[in-house]
C-alpha cells in the first residue's frame, strides 16, 4: 500500500519512514513538509494512507484534511501532541473525516523510535486493508433477520456498555448525541484512547448530548441517566455495590491487553455482575477487542448489537463478534441510536440535532 508522511519536522518525516519501511507492503511514496505540500502531493500520488501531522506552517493539519476529504478523499492517519490543545484538535480532525489519531510525543521517539512502531504500522496497514470499503459506493446490506432493528422496552436493560476503536469519535457522536434525556440506564464506553484523548470526548459530548456525560474514575458510582467515557490508559470494570447498585472500577489489569481501555474486560465484568440485563454496543475497530467479552455477555443472555460492515471505518471488531454469531443484529450508527431510543419511557429532548445525527 502506499503511504505519503506529511509533518513539518525533518526528524518525525525521517521518523514515520523509518518505521513504516519496517513493513514489507509499505511504500512510502512521498514526504510532505506542511499541508499545502501534503495537499498537492495527495492528489498527485492518491496514496492509500497519509500521516498527517496537525501543526504546521503555510496549511495546518486540519485545513489540509478538508481539503483533501473533498478533492481526493483517502485514508487519514492524524498525528496529534499528547496534551489538552492537541486531543481537541484531535478530535476535530476525526469530525473532519480523519480515520484514526495516534498521539506522538517527539520526545520519547528521539529516546527510542520502536515505542510507536508497532502501533503506527499496525495502524496504518488496518487503514490500507480497510480503503476500498471505506470509500466505495454504499452498498445496501443483504436481506436477512440480522438487519431488522430490535425494538427494546423501558426497563429491559440495567446497563448499556460500548465498545469502539478506529473511527469511533464521531460514530459515538452519531449515537448518543441523539438520544433522549429519559434513557433511564447507565452507559458506559470504552473508546481506545489515551486519557486525555477520552477526557476531551467527555467534554465534547456533554456539550452535544441531552443526557449528563461524566469522564470516569475509580469508584465512581454508575447513576441512570449518564454517559461514562472510560478514562483511556486504563481498564474499566463494572463492580455490583448493592441491589441495582454498580461502581466504575479502574486499573492496570489485565496487564496482557493490547488495547486501553479494553472491550473484553468492560463486557466480562458487565456479564459478571450484572448478566442478562446488558445491552453491549461494538462498534468499528481494529483487531477483536470486545468478541471474548461478548461471547461472556452471551454466555449470561446479554444482548449484543454490532455496527455494520458498510459503516465501519475498519471492520475488526464488530466483525469478531458478528462472525461468531452473537450479534442481534448488525446496523448503521443511525439504525444503533434508533434501537437505543427504544428504551426511553417517552421521548424526552435532545441537545443534538441534524449535522451530527447525518448519515457518513
Amino acid at each position: 500500500m502506499k503511504v505519503l508522511v506529511v509533518d513539518d519536522s525533518a526528524f518525525m518525516r525521517r521518523a514515520l519512514t523509518q518505521m513504516l519501511s519496517t513493513s514489507p507492503d509499505i511504500e512510502i511514496v512521498g514526504t510532505g513538509r506542511n499541508g499545502r505540500e501534503g495537499l498537492e502531493m495527495a492528489g498527485r500520488l492518491r496514496p492509500d494512507v497519509v500521516t498527517l501531522d496537525i501543526e504546521m506552517p503555510e496549511m495546518d493539519g486540519l485545513t489540509a484534511l478538508q481539503h483533501i476529504m473533498h478533492d481526493c478523499p483517502t485514508q487519514v492517519l492524524m498525528l496529534s501532541s499528547l496534551t489538552t490543545e492537541g486531543s481537541h484538535a484531535a478530535l476535530r480532525a476525526l469530525s473532519l473525516g480523519a480515520a484514526d489519531v495516534l498521539a506522538k510525543d517527539a520526545s520519547q521517539i528521539s529516546l527510542s523510535i520502536t515505542n510507536m512502531q508497532a502501533e503506527l504500522v499496525s495502524r496504518v496497514r488496518a487503514l490500507g486493508l480497510s480503503r476500498s470499503q471505506r470509500f466505495r459506493a454504499f452498498l445496501p446490506p443483504p436481506p436477512g433477520r440480522a438487519q431488522q432493528v430490535p425494538v427494546f422496552r423501558p426497563g429491559q436493560f440495567d446497563m448499556v456498555c460500548i465498545g469502539s476503536s478506529t473511527g469511533g469519535p464521531p460514530v459515538l457522536e452519531k449515537i448518543l448525541g441523539v438520544l433522549p434525556d429519559s434513557i433511564n440506564v447507565p452507559i458506559v464506553v470504552a473508546q481506545h484512547m489515551p486519557a486525555v484523548f477520552t477526557l476531551s470526548m467527555a467534554q465534547r459530548l456533554q456539550q452535544i448530548c441531552a443526557l449528563t456525560v461524566k469522564h470516569g474514575e475509580d469508584g465512581m458510582p454508575l447513576e441512570r441517566r449518564t454517559i461514562y467515557i472510560a478514562p483511556g490508559g486504563k481498564h474499566c470494570h463494572i463492580e455490583r455495590a448493592g441491589l441495582a447498585r454498580w461502581v466504575m472500577r479502574i486499573n492496570d489489569l489485565p496487564v496482557e491487553a493490547l488495547y486501553r481501555p479494553s472491550v473484553d474486560a468492560l463486557f466480562e465484568s458487565a456479564a459478571s455482575a450484572i448478566g442478562a440485563r446488558v445491552l453491549g454496543i461494538v462498534l468499528t475497530g481494529m483487531g477483536n477487542d470486545g468478541m471474548l467479552g461478548g461471547q461472556q455477555l452471551h454466555k449470561k443472555g446479554g444482548t449484543l448489537l454490532a455496527q455494520s460492515a458498510q459503516t465501519c471505518v475498519v471492520y475488526g471488531m464488530p466483525k469478531g463478534i458478528t462472525e461468531q454469531g452473537l450479534v442481534a443484529a448488525s446496523l448503521s450508527p443511525e439504525k444503533i441510536a434508533q434501537a437505543m431510543q427504544s428504551l426511553a419511557p417517552n421521548p424526552g429532548s435532545t441537545k443534538l440535532a441534524g449535522s451530527s445525527a447525518q448519515a457518513t
